[in-house]
């Protein structure tokens, strides 16, 4: 290659720097923590549409209809103001269904909560096929909603149940389980059997508590016990309050055992015992037995509120008994 071509390829490529040079300098410079804002909305911009059109769209339209007398069916509606909430507070079985809701909260998620925290201490122990036995016991938690509830309902069957198989062959009489006033009990056993989700999340906290702790208490001649409520429930304060408000919030919304546990041969939503007859299963009757979408929508919204004012109690009052290891408000 001649230097005359030498210079003229030169010339080309400081021409083609020049003009990209003058492209680059007309935009505007992105800065590192833009870029990460961007790539920060680009990923959760799947989550965010889901939220926005799979709960918040549904939210404000249940609103919405909890001021109508809509029925799901008809064209025709009426806009009621605040007649469908006004009824609401007057209707005395909304408030019995609540306070059955609220009874068994405060019954299940305590029970829930031991349950799973004695089996986590159990399965944290240097035992033999420790595995195996938390697998075993967890297993029940994986079971479809639908598959434990229809082995409970043939479980405690009044005519057919190995439940009652086992009080005949011990010469007492068969129990009608499914009725009142047993069928509480059975729905209580329905939440037990998955607490192996608690001891789970509960094993977790309980192998991030550090074992100097447990040494130094059992040098000092602390006891099992009095070391386990020192320091070991301290430290799991914070696991136990996650547990317990998420505790409080699913268990005011069971309805899936109820719906497979109906007496009666008609299978209806309003068959199930009194007992059970909780604060979704009367949103349930309202809405598919009775077409009442605009009444059963004003009862969801107060759920919600409800639920929002209880769990700001729950944090409030346990503000002062969650310990962290890290202060909350450090990285602020």
């Amino acid at each position: 290659m001649t230097v005359d071509q030498l210079n003229s390829a030169a010339q080309r490529t400081r021409s083609t720097v020049t003009a990209r040079d003058a492209r680059q300098a007309g935009r505007p410079r992105v800065s590192m923590t833009a870029r990460r804002h961007r790539a920060f909305y680009m990923f959760t911009s799947p989550w965010i549409i889901g939220f926005l059109l799979l709960t918040i769209v549904p939210m404000a339209y249940a609103l919405w209809l909890s001021f109508t007398t809509y029925d799901g069916i008809s064209p025709h509606w009426t806009y009621v103001g605040l007649g469908n909430y006004s009824e609401l507070f007057s209707d005395p079985t909304t408030w019995d269904s609540l306070g059955r809701a609220g009874l068994f909260a405060l019954t299940s998620v305590p029970l829930s909560i031991i349950s799973g925290l004695g089996l986590a201490v159990l399965v944290n122990r240097p035992l033999k096929a420790r595995g195996l036995f938390r697998t075993l016991l967890y297993l029940p938690a994986v079971v479809p909603p639908v598959g434990a509830g229809i082995a409970f309902k043939t479980l405690f069957d009044q005519n057919s149940g190995a439940a009652n198989g086992v009080l005949t062959l011990f010469g007492f009489d068969a129990v009608g389980w499914m009725a009142d006033p047993y069928a509480r009990y059975v729905l209580l056993m329905t939440v037990l059997w998955t607490a192996g989700n608690i001891m789970i999340i509960s094993l977790a906290g309980l192998q991030d508590v550090p074992r100097e702790l447990h040494e130094a208490a059992r040098i000092d001649g602390a006891s099992a016990w009095r070391t386990f409520r020192s320091i070991t429930v301290p430290l799991l304060s914070p696991v136990l309050l996650f547990q317990t408000v998420t505790g409080v919030i699913a268990s005011v919304q069971t309805i899936m055992p109820l719906l497979l546990a109906p007496i009666g041969t008609t299978g209806s939503v309003t068959t199930v015992p009194q007992s059970n007859y909780l604060y979704m299963m009367h949103v349930f009757a309202q809405y598919f037995a009775l077409g009442r979408y605009g009444y059963a929508s004003a009862l969801l919204w107060v759920l919600f509120v409800l639920i929002l004012i209880v769990t700001g109690i729950i944090f409030k009052f346990a503000s002062g008994m969650v310990f962290y290891n890290v202060d909350p408000e450090a990285k602020k």
